[in-house]
């Protein structure tokens, strides 16, 4: 069978194609067809049902570049899984949101549709806490969702911070006071609020008081008022720590979450705060629980593959991992018991 596929502009056709036809390619070799250019149209021949499947990503491709959007090796292979779940009418709800404008001018939008389902927890929720592996975004989206209510006036305070929690390292051999041993730590904060305001008027933001990127234990004692305020890598928050950082909200504030509990750095004893308040605010009216997955990675396509697989081997060794745990004082808290509802 052999379905020919009319395109307006040659431009469109390049992109859909890729560099190198790297596009095209993986299309053909994910849906076992063969596609061609042939003036201007984008032949695509093969069985029937395979046929029907590249015809849509072809098309959703095309609908991608006809708004003006570049194509990259991610958007290829995310069209291909929506086709392949039947849900690519989807797609088209993916260009509506654009959640922040960088710096530079670049629009900052949701690409995945469990990004798009996260933004929107965000915006119409006080607090939404945000789970995910590693590239899904869960940082990055929620510093955007702070920078536009910022400018948008509606908080006057944007508050990051995160727990000061060494993954293998100590920080007593970093040089300097305490907050110089902190900052590494908070440096992915510091990266995304870059990328949206600009070195200098970050700079000058943070000298007003606007802005502040602080370690959760500078959060103690605090009424947190007219503020939109990020709790970064969560799963390393004990749960004392959890519960103050909650209580800190204040009037007209908004809260977000965000942290892997794959990913947990605390001591065998302690019991992750994350996990525990999954649980007690699950159902909580204001409250939002978003959970990403490694379809909605968007960093290098190995790391979606490297989140696959630590996935796989934790639910294979799940029961060992467990009684393991366990013996430790982990209980019922474990990380390996959390299921995605």
């Amino acid at each position: 069978m052999e379905q020919a596929i009319s395109v307006d502009r040659m431009e469109q056709i390049i992109s859909v194609f890729g560099s190198f036809d790297e596009n095209i390619r993986y299309i053909e070799k994910e849906l076992g067809v063969s596609a061609v250019n042939r003036g201007d149209e984008i032949r695509i021949s093969g069985e029937p049902q395979d046929v029907m499947l590249a015809a849509k990503a072809v098309e959703g491709l095309i609908s991608v570049a006809s708004r003006g959007e570049a194509i990259d090796a991610q958007t290829v292979r995310y069209v291909v899984r929506l086709v392949k779940d039947g849900v690519e009418d989807k797609l088209s709800e993916l260009s509506k949101d654009v959640v922040c404008i960088t710096a530079k001018g670049k629009p900052v939008k949701p690409k995945t549709l469990g990004q798009k389902e996260y933004v929107n927890a965000i915006q119409n929720n006080t607090l939404t806490i945000g789970i995910g592996p590693a590239g899904t975004g869960k940082t990055y989206l929620a510093v955007a969702a702070a920078v536009t209510a910022f400018r948008a006036k509606t908080v006057n305070r944007i508050i990051l911070t995160r727990p000061a929690v060494e993954a293998g390292e100590k920080l007593g051999f970093l040089p300097g006071d305490l907050q110089n041993k902190v900052d590494p730590y908070l440096r992915p904060l510091y990266d995304a609020l870059f990328d949206m305001f600009g070195p200098e008027t970050y700079a000058k933001y943070l000298e007003r008081g606007n802005i502040e990127v602080a370690p959760l234990a500078y959060m103690r004692g605090r009424t947190l008022d007219d503020s939109f305020i990020i709790l970064d890598e969560a799963q390393n928050t004990s749960r004392e720590q959890m519960k103050m950082f909650l209580t800190r909200l204040g009037f007209n504030s908004k809260a977000v979450i965000t942290g892997d509990i794959t990913q947990i750095d605390l001591p065998a004893d302690k019991k992750s705060g994350l996990v525990d308040c999954m649980r007690v605010l699950d159902g909580i009216e204001d409250v939002s629980i978003k959970y990403l997955t490694e379809r909605d990675v968007v960093r290098h396509v190995l790391v979606q593959r490297i989140v696959k697989a630590y996935e796989s081997y934790e639910r294979s060794s799940a029961p060992s991992l467990q009684k393991q745990r366990g013996k430790h004082g982990q209980g019922s808290s474990s990380r390996y018991r959390i299921q995605k509802p």
